[in-house]
């Protein structure tokens, strides 16, 4: 994959909005008012501009001109992505991010009308949570990803690996010798990107061993294992390669921003991001902190398709603005869901 540049101009149609503004905005959120002032913004210019979205809304007999909070913004099924296109620009996008799937399953499209939005993102949140990339040597061992097109996480792991000052940074499809032996050097920093079911292979075969490398886990088994919770997960990896804690990686096509989790399951989310819990039983209503239910995503840095997001994500959130992914909807479980499908 060719080095991408790193373009953090972009441009918004909105009469409230100036270009200059919205740039700095979004990534240089300092406070919760501002937060809150933005997401009405951008709920105004997403309710122009994506179609799909005004669709949505109106069909829930909200008028725009009513919301004036972010409690009140609804949020769009995140099925949407898979059965319509959620643009909110004329012109053609400069990449589509799609999702992975199993057989005989449709697949998500995110049309992005700027990459250097997306990079802008991962990039400035990167650095907030784990520094400059360019001080890591960055193992990226995603072999379910490597083996599609369109994925936003091989997008952000390449950019993150071609800012690596290490030449060992780079792509494995699997546990090789020349991995091993690099993952075994304990003298550099050391990142770990890695898809569940490659991360149980490697750490079964005993053969590496740096507990000051950080072993950040993404998705799921795909298929490949069979799943199991979380904590099971993060004890036979702590074991497998003697490191005191996994950290994790929360984000999906459908979001050009994500949340990091340090250890425990605890994630903290960006300044432009935040994650609110709906009632499982009334998808259009809120819960509040310490209570079970769906998770929803604002993502401002989804500018050009929908920032407010129901997920199929089962979750918590915590007073301190952290959240945990508790697992995820099936499909008997959704209720009300005929109020969300258009």
């Amino acid at each position: 994959m060719a080095r991408s540049a790193n373009r953090f101009n972009f441009t918004i149609h909105s009469p409230n909005m100036e270009p200059e503004k919205i740039q700095k905005s979004i990534f240089e959120i300092h406070s919760a008012q501002q937060f809150n002032e933005l997401c009405i913004e951008i709920f105004h210019f997403q309710y122009a501009h994506t179609a799909v979205y005004k669709l949505f809304v109106d069909s829930l007999g909200i008028r725009q001109k009513t919301v004036k909070n972010v409690e009140q913004i609804p949020f769009m099924p995140i099925e949407f992505f898979r059965d319509h296109t959620v643009y909110a620009k004329e012109n053609t996008p400069e990449i589509v991010f799609t999702s992975s799937g199993t057989t005989g399953m449709s697949f998500s499209r995110h049309p992005v009308a700027d990459a250097s939005v997306y990079e802008a993102s991962f990039n400035t949140a990167f650095r907030l949570f784990y520094g400059d990339p360019a001080e890591y040597r960055i193992f990226a061992l995603l072999p379910s990803y490597l083996e599609r097109s369109g994925s936003s996480l091989i997008y952000m792991a390449q950019n993150l690996i071609n800012q690596s000052r290490h030449s060992q940074s780079g792509f494995y499809l699997q546990h090789t010798g020349e991995l091993i032996h690099y993952l075994n050097q304990s003298e550099e920093k050391t990142l770990l990107l890695a898809v569940s079911f490659a991360l149980l292979d490697l750490a079964e075969t005993g053969a590496v061993q740096n507990p000051d490398m950080i072993v950040m886990e993404t998705g799921g088994m795909k298929g490949r294992r069979k799943e199991i919770i979380r904590e099971e997960l993060h004890e036979v990896l702590q074991n497998g390669f003697g490191v005191d804690k996994i950290h994790s990686e929360y984000g999906m096509t459908e979001l050009l921003s994500q949340a990091y989790s340090d250890g425990e399951g605890i994630y903290k989310s960006p300044p432009w991001m935040k994650v609110l819990i709906r009632d499982t039983n009334d998808p259009l209503s809120l819960i509040g902190d310490g209570k079970t239910g769906g998770i929803n995503v604002i993502d401002l840095a989804n500018l050009y398709s929908c920032s407010f997001i129901a997920t199929q994500d089962l979750g918590k959130s915590h007073p301190n603005g952290t959240f945990e992914v508790l697992g995820r909807f099936d499909t008997s479980d959704i209720r009300g869901c005929n109020l969300m499908v258009l």
